[in-house]
């Protein structure tokens, strides 16, 4: 974590207190610009079928790739059929791409890639989610679009919107960009529908998410690592989450390298770096093509009690009725 995270997450730190002017202009500059969409002069596009966002408010992982793949599993077995869009973050799109499981990283981002990979449903991505949408309706039969981290992209229409929050960080110092992690501010989240704590309690929280560990895979063979002692390397928002993962599922952190979110891995940055190596899911999709013998990655799935999974798959799907 470099000195403007950490900065993020210590109430009073000095990086912050400077940093507070720019984070007054970020405000003012954002409210203006979401003003603009609700006092209509900035027009919103509403699509054909009903678009359910998942975000967040604040930057750093807070689950929701893992959360996405869980509610396609979950809309999938009520016989539905939903769409996935995303800004493909991290790479360089300016037109909708479609990703299949063939895609390149970076030519359609890390999130995007795994979604198409594990979720079962096609994935379209765009900076533009309205082109995004578009794209994906014209050659796809879906009846629900799932826009992966479009929160803020108020040009799109949206019937339902979910926020993760991070249960254990929290919304750091409560302070805007670049002063604090948050994109926008806390009393935004008194206007989404279901806000979702990841691994920990948040009081706003309506439920709360656990992650889980499967088993460890080889990147190129597919075959399973028993726990052991691993080097971590994580280009992640919170890799200290994935390191707790790492340990709950009985691995020995002897050494770690984080790099920062959406890392673009190279061979050249494992050159230090020695076997057996224990990544994510969302990095190993980056070194595939460049993997060796002694990477694993870990993958982590999403899951709510009975009562939770049932109570919000029924207020995602009063959408289509």
């Amino acid at each position: 974590m470099n000195l403007l995270q950490q900065s993020w997450y210590q109430k009073g730190h000095w990086l912050s207190i400077v940093l507070l002017p720019l984070a007054a202009l970020y405000w003012l500059l954002s409210s203006t610009r979401t003003a603009l969409f609700r006092l209509g002069i900035k027009r919103q596009f509403k699509l054909a079928v009903p678009v359910v966002i998942v975000g967040n408010i604040s930057v750093g992982g807070t689950g929701k790739t893992p959360f996405t793949l869980w509610l396609c599993q979950q809309l999938l077995a009520k016989g539905l059929r939903p769409g996935i869009i995303s800004r493909g973050y991290g790479a360089k799109v300016n037109r909708p791409i479609v990703v299949t499981a063939d895609s390149l990283a970076t030519e359609v981002g890390d999130e995007p890639l795994l979604l198409a990979r594990r979720s079962g449903c096609p994935v379209v991505v765009c900076p533009d989610r309205v082109a995004a949408g578009r794209e994906l309706l014209g050659r796809y039969q879906v009846d629900i679009i799932i826009c992966d981290d479009g929160l803020q992209h108020y040009r799109l229409a949206r019937d339902f919107e979910i926020v993760l929050v991070d249960g254990r960080r929290g919304f750091g110092n409560g302070l805007l960009l670049p002063a604090g992690p948050l994109r926008e501010r806390r009393d935004r989240l008194a206007n989404v529908d279901l806000i979702i704590a990841n691994s920990g309690e948040i009081t706003q929280a309506d439920y709360q998410m656990q992650l889980s560990s499967s088993v460890a895979k080889s990147l190129l063979t597919g075959t399973e690592l028993a726990p052991c002692s691993v080097t971590l390397v994580a280009g992640i928002g919170n890799p200290q989450r994935f390191q707790l993962t790492a340990q709950q599922a009985g691995f020995k952190v002897v050494n770690q390298r984080f790099f920062a979110d959406h890392h673009h891995f190279t061979a050249a940055d494992f050159n230090e770096i020695s076997g057996p190596v224990l990544m994510t899911e969302k990095d190993a999709v980056k070194c595939q093509h460049f993997g060796r013998d002694n990477w694993y990655f870990l993958p982590v799935d999403a899951s709510f009690t009975s009562e939770e999974s049932t109570e919000i798959i029924n207020k995602i799907t009063q959408l289509l009725e």
